[in-house]
């Protein structure tokens, strides 16, 4: 069985066995995850676990590389709360449509490379944030909720047992793989942990304190909305940032599934996966989701890596929901929560504190303001987008700083500013600052050679030069222009006015 061919790739071999048992974990570990965020959403929880199947399933088959696992993320969710709440659940599936409308043009259009735009510090905070996020959530689940809706901590007896359990499963994860590395260890741990609670009728806090989960086949169904411009108006945004958030979470989580299997996903192909996932989901009666960054990970360190595994995980979900939960509701969520502990300190990227002393300012800078706001504000869209807006106004602060110019007369008493770095936005008034007007002779000559024009703050800044020099009855030429240089300037020409001085073209003398 270990060296069978892949299902849907036939160049790559596959374990059966481990594929089998890794979604079988990545089921356990999704479940939870699905139900408390649906619930937090206001949701019914099969809502949650609808999407888990249809995300799951889908991005499975479709998405851009194997290892990958999408599900009921509450990072999309959460910024549909607001909509939830004002609208009603039929806003949601319909806002779910149009998110994956989006995603799907994000993938057609071929925009997904834009995320190689993603600095490495942006990429460790973001980790290192969602890893707080998992770590947390987890702790959140010491809380039990009485019948009147309040939430407490566990306390005495009950807290002592859960602490254990917890304890017990984290130990298992961390030392079976010294045995054994045939069987998950994830797996091994619930299986153990759930083994020991039912044999000595342990009291502990189990899934069907969260919610329960028996449920019927997803029906399809059209959200029942007025299809109007107005209704448009209201759930286009929510559209758009679920989108964007789902898009940034599950292109991220498959540049890391890149890093760790040393292996290559197509960005567009899982833009459009997750689109129609997504679009599944508002007609199937989904609460839509993206990648899940720690079941990915739960599924990679089962031994994973096809796509076989996330279609068994959703399967095993939808068998859960249909035959499966009153046992699956006496699981220990003691056990459940070991499991994410441990992908949360596995998540956690410690090589970024140990290079700490050795990064520079602005990157430890951009990684840590990354990090807070994603624990802050839970919005992993939008730390992104600031730790990418504050890389590049470093990066442009950097290069602002390198234009130099060489000056020199040659023998004709023609001056010469040979530029050294980009002239651009940044850079600009360094540039102009270069040349000394006054004291010029009547032809300047200006040498890109190791140069680039890059913007049209450029070109304007070269126009209001040729300008000075016209004014004071002086020449200013342009010369060593590259082919890009030459093409922005022509395509400017309307508003601008400077002279290229053509390159001298030496022909070499045959040998007779």
């Amino acid at each position: 069985m270990k060296n069978t061919i892949s299902l849907f790739d036939f160049s790559k071999k596959i374990n059966y066995r481990n594929e089998l048992l890794a979604g079988f974990t990545v089921a356990m570990t999704m479940i939870p995850e699905s139900l408390s965020f649906a619930i937090l959403a206001g949701l019914s929880p099969l809502t949650g676990l609808y999407a888990a199947f249809m995300m799951g399933l889908i991005t499975a088959v479709l998405g851009g590389r194997s290892g990958m696992v999408s599900g009921g993320a509450g990072a999309t969710v959460v910024v549909l709360i607001a909509l939830i709440k004002s609208h009603g659940i039929e806003y949601l599936f319909a806002a779910v449509v149009l998110a994956g409308v989006f995603q799907m043009m994000v993938g057609v259009f071929k925009l997904g490379k834009f995320v190689r735009l993603i600095p490495q510090p942006v990429m460790y905070g973001f980790l290192n944030g969602l890893a707080i996020i998992i770590f947390m959530a987890q702790v959140e689940q010491f809380k039990i909720t009485d019948s009147a809706g309040v939430s407490s901590w566990l306390q005495g007896m009950p807290l002592y047992i859960m602490g254990g359990l917890t304890a017990l499963t984290i130990i298992i994860v961390y030392f079976f793989p010294k045995i054994t590395k045939a069987v998950p260890a994830s797996l091994v741990a619930i299986i153990i942990v759930f083994a020991i609670v039912l044999g000595f009728h342990i009291p502990t806090k189990t899934v069907a304190d969260i919610a329960h989960i028996s449920g019927s086949l997803p029906n399809f169904h059209i959200p029942q909305i007025p299809f109007t411009l107005e209704t448009l108006q209201i759930i286009f945004p929510y559209a758009l940032v679920m989108a964007g958030v789902g898009l940034i979470e599950s292109l991220l989580t498959l540049s890391m599934v890149d890093e760790i299997t040393n292996s290559k996903g197509n960005a567009n192909r899982e833009s459009v996966a997750q689109g129609i996932a997504n679009m599944a989901n508002g007609f199937f009666g989904g609460m839509g989701g993206c990648a899940m960054v720690a079941q990915t990970l739960v599924n990679l360190n089962a031994g994973s890596r096809a796509r076989l595994s996330g279609i068994i995980a959703s399967l095993m979900i939808l068998i859960i929901i249909l035959f499966g939960a009153p046992f699956i509701e006496k699981i220990p969520m003691a056990a459940l929560v070991g499991v994410m502990m441990v992908v949360a300190i596995s998540t956690f990227q410690w090589v970024s504190i140990r290079i700490a002393n050795k990064m520079p300012k602005s990157d430890i800078f951009i990684g840590v303001t990354v990090a807070l706001i994603t624990v802050i504000l839970h919005n992993l869209a939008l730390a992104v987008l600031v730790g990418v807006v504050i890389a590049a106004l470093v990066f442009a602060w950097d290069n602002a700083k390198r234009i130099r110019a060489r000056k020199s007369t040659d023998e004709n008493g023609v001056k010469h500013y040979e530029i050294y770095g980009p002239l651009f936005f940044g850079s600009v008034t360094a540039f102009m600052d270069k040349f000394d007007l006054m004291e010029d002779p009547d032809e300047v000559v200006v040498d890109f050679k190791e140069s680039r024009i890059v913007d049209m703050s450029a070109i304007d800044a070269l126009d209001k030069l040729s300008k000075r020099y016209s004014q004071h009855n002086k020449k200013l030429y342009l010369r060593h222009l590259s082919e890009d240089c030459r093409k922005m300037l022509k395509n400017a020409e309307a508003v601008i006015e400077v002279n290229i001085q053509e390159d001298p073209t030496y022909k070499v003398m045959p040998e007779r």
